[in-house]
């Protein structure tokens, strides 16, 4: 990331100023990835995102979120700073409430971002966190991971990582995109769906043992058949898998990730 950021402090009631050039950032970045999703998006996203109603022309204040989240599925936005703990990251989500860093990119970093700035979590997350079966897998996540030590954490981040990130879902029209890290990349989103990537259907023993980097695009993906397949995890169910993934040890990382 070029650019050093700065989240922004919510006042007494909650509201957060931006300014004129961020607000307009925010109205581009959002009118491309309008364009980017169209027929690559899975239906349950575009049903969460006509339900929050973004604005184009300016960023949503997070009360705005909230009211939607809660009536939904009880979730709630947490504006944060930059850069949070794993520890405070999942203790949010543990608690129903999703970090959102309060800043947005330059146009320095209009095409990507390492540090998830606050389109990436809206526009990127918080459209499936109307959706029971998204939103209670994520709660499931942050419960399990407030508990879990250092070695589990890592094998969670690759859970979420290929799911809520990076994952695709299998549907009556073709393969579409629920992760929300392809989601807030107009060339990700171009990329995963056209049959260059490697597509694996979902399996817990995989996607805990596969390696993956942030900073390349994605030479493999996950494919669920239906949000019941998240809805359906639960603690008991994910430990005994990493524990497995844990005893296997780690797959090779893939020649496009080596440099």
């Amino acid at each position: 990331m070029s650019t050093t950021y700065q989240a922004h402090t919510p006042d007494a009631s909650g509201f957060i100023q931006y300014s004129d050039d961020e607000h307009a950032i925010w109205h581009d970045l959002f009118v491309r990835q309008q364009s980017s999703i169209i027929g690559k998006a899975c239906q349950d996203y575009l049903d969460g995102l006509d339900k929050l109603a973004l604005p184009t022309t300016q960023i949503p204040q997070l009360a705005d979120i909230d009211r939607i989240l809660q009536q939904t599925t009880g979730f709630a936005t947490a504006a944060v700073p930059a850069l949070i703990s794993f520890s405070k990251f999942f203790g949010l989500l543990a608690d129903q409430k999703f970090p959102v860093a309060t800043f947005i990119r330059t146009r320095e970093d209009f095409d990507y971002i390492q540090e998830p700035d606050i389109f990436h979590e809206i526009v990127g997350h918080c459209p499936l966190l109307t959706h029971p079966a998204f939103a209670k897998f994520t709660h499931t996540y942050g419960k399990l991971g407030l508990k879990s030590d250092k070695a589990t954490r890592v094998f969670l981040a690759r859970l979420y990582w290929f799911t809520m990130e990076f994952g695709l879902i299998d549907t009556t029209e073709g393969l579409r995109i629920y992760g929300g890290g392809i989601l807030s990349s107009p060339a990700e989103t171009e990329y995963a769906l056209s049959g260059k990537p490697e597509y694996r259907p979902f399996n817990l023993n995989d996607i805990l043992r596969t390696p993956y980097r942030i900073d390349k695009i994605q030479p493999i993906y996950y494919v669920i058949e239906s949000p019941d397949v998240l809805f359906d995890l639960d603690e008991a169910t994910l430990l005994t898998a990493i524990a497995q993934a844990q005893r296997d040890g780690l797959y090779e990382m893939h020649p496009s990730l080596i440099d």
